[in-house]
């Protein structure tokens, strides 16, 4: 049996999220099929981490195992030529068994762009977050430095997990701009539902005068997620890369 690695990228506009969804298209749904379909098989597909519908990944990373002998160096090519225009596999590795997408990951890397201009932009509509009042980029970072560490993140949650707490580590929470662009990284062990979307709504709320930047940490104690700001677009929102053992995986989204 071998353990495969696959680095992925996708445009998430046409796709319901990555988690496989009877009768929905799903990234982990159209890339099973190709995988099977290649392989002569059924594939059970892992990723590094779920997003949601309209999110993209710049380097999604995704397991599975199989008894194929097919070519390593042929099968990012071969299934690039069976999956669809919006979903691409970027390379292919062989990993020692027991290796896992999910399971093996020491730390998951977001990227989130906003276009801060008065205009909004027609050829960026479904790759950025659109944000027309100017942003404060040291305010943002002075705000968000707050988030950094092992903390409850439940204000910060759009569905409560089913199991577990709500308690993550979050190790990177920064914004740098680019031009016209903001580009926010994100890298923590692990993320609650829509969690970086709604600390990227929040601190920009923050970052534009319409809420106070000192009050993260109060917003983190109340526990509450009305106490937190607006949900960020789906649009703006990039899974990156994960760090693993034996290295980290990350690609930065290039839009200008």
């Amino acid at each position: 049996m071998r353990t495969i690695r696959l680095v992925v990228e996708y445009d998430g506009s046409g796709f319901h999220g990555l988690q496989f969804q009877p009768a929905l298209r799903t990234v982990a749904g159209v890339l099973g099929e190709a995988v099977a379909t290649l392989l002569r098989g059924p594939v059970n597909i892992t990723a590094a981490g779920r997003t949601d519908a309209g999110v993209h990944a710049t380097a999604q990373i995704a397991s599975f195992a199989t008894q194929s002998a097919f070519p390593l160096h042929k099968l990012a090519p071969a299934l690039n030529a069976l999956l669809p225009h919006d979903l691409a596999v970027r390379e292919a590795e062989e990993m020692p068994a027991g290796f896992s997408a999910r399971f093996s990951a020491q730390a998951r890397h977001y990227r989130y762009a906003i276009l801060n201009r008065p205009q909004r932009s027609a050829l960026l509509r479904t790759r950025v977050h659109h944000a027309w009042h100017p942003i404060d980029v040291e305010i943002f970072n002075r705000a968000a430095r707050a988030g950094l560490g092992e903390h409850d993140f439940r204000a910060f949650c759009g569905v409560l997990p089913e199991l577990g707490g709500t308690v993550r580590l979050l190790r990177e929470f920064e914004a740098e701009r680019r031009g016209e662009l903001v580009m926010v990284r994100v890298s923590g062990v692990g993320f609650l539902h829509r969690m970086v979307r709604v600390l990227v709504g929040t601190l920009v709320e923050m970052a534009q005068g319409r809420r106070d930047p000192d009050s993260l940490r109060a917003i983190l104690d109340a526990r509450d997620r009305r106490r937190a700001g607006y949900t960020a677009p789906a649009a703006g929102l990039y899974f990156a890369g994960v760090t693993y053992e034996d290295r980290t995986i990350l690609v930065e989204p290039h839009l200008f």
